[in-house]
């Protein structure tokens, strides 16, 4: 019988992708400090399958915490309101925090707290099998509009995407339910814009991916009043606008209003107050940063050096 050719090497490499890159930065994760890098969750974990997770961010500026009491009140709220339980109790969960920060050497950091699903060891699909997940970083801060952005003022789009419904995905939940919102910035981008806001059902404006927003119309200040985060930096906007005396309210913002406004502005931890200058390809009031605007600006980075706003790392 003849022997059959030798079958040639099969080599499993098809072509390996570089190494992914990471800013610097330590997460804590399972008990363990280690550099971002080095970071890695289970990929049967719910948080990977099915964004089975809530999250919060609080900012460090010049190696301060600001309103870091409001983020964990809200996270232990979101955990509890997804029938999750953390590790942890809330003075635990503080000191890795700070230990996040100091590790990474960061005077100015994004920290952010997660907790998932986690997984089942039987992959069951019953969630209350599976046990819960703790994940802790801080890297370095991040803006959501860059310098030139935030000097003269962001230019955004109205999405024809409708958000999530409250009915389906509790909004005052952080959470990684981001697909309508990824669609609605690909749909912005298209359009030559540089970032976007959402509708609901009903043509109210809601929110856009990670901050809430704000209009100015003759003197007074609005928000949209439900269906959105009830964001920390959207809360703050709300005090100092009554330490400064300026009259603020939730309320419907309606799409064919908005670019009428006198000013815009959106909030997020990840930049805090940010000017809109632009809508729809249109400007804005004066098309300017509106003077409202600058002031809120001004009074909430002056509240991180306030030990009433902020604690030390």
């Amino acid at each position: 019988m003849q022997n059959r050719a030798e079958s040639p090497a099969v080599s499993l490499d098809h072509g390996r992708r570089p190494e992914p890159q990471f800013p610097p930065g330590i997460a804590y994760i399972d008990g363990d400090y280690v550099p971002i890098s080095q970071a890695r969750i289970s990929i049967l974990d719910w948080g990977f399958l099915r964004s089975d997770a809530t999250y919060d961010v609080v900012h460090v500026w010049r190696s301060r915490f600001f309103r870091l009491d409001r983020h964990l009140d809200r996270f232990f709220s979101s955990v509890a309101k997804l029938r999750m339980s953390l590790p942890v109790d809330r003075a635990a969960l503080t000191e890795i925090l700070r230990q996040c920060v100091r590790r990474s050497g960061l005077t100015d950091a994004y920290v952010e707290m997660i907790c998932t699903r986690g997984n089942s060891p039987t992959f069951s699909r019953d969630p209350r099998d599976a046990a819960n997940r703790l994940i802790c970083f801080a890297i370095p801060f991040g803006w959501i509009a860059d310098d030139a952005q935030r000097q003269r003022g962001l230019s955004i789009a109205i999405s024809s995407v409708v958000r999530l419904p409250p009915s389906s995905v509790d909004p005052t939940v952080k959470n990684y339910h981001w697909l309508d919102l990824v669609r609605a910035l690909y749909e912005a981008y298209d359009r030559g814009a540089e970032n976007v806001v959402l509708v609901d059902q009903k043509g109210e404006i809601t929110e856009g991916p990670g901050f809430n927003i704000f209009a100015v119309a003759d003197g007074t200040v609005v928000t949209p009043p439900g269906g959105v985060l009830l964001g920390i930096t959207r809360q703050s906007v709300l005090d100092i606008c009554s330490e400064l005396g300026i009259a603020a309210r939730t309320g419907a913002l309606m799409a064919v209003d908005l670019p009428s406004a006198d000013e815009v502005f959106i909030t997020s931890t990840a930049g805090g107050v940010m000017p809109v200058t632009r809508i729809d390809d249109r400007a804005v009031g004066s098309g300017r940063v509106g003077p409202i605007t600058a002031r809120i600006h001004d009074r909430y980075w002056a509240h991180h050096d306030d030990p009433d706003w902020s604690t030390p790392v």
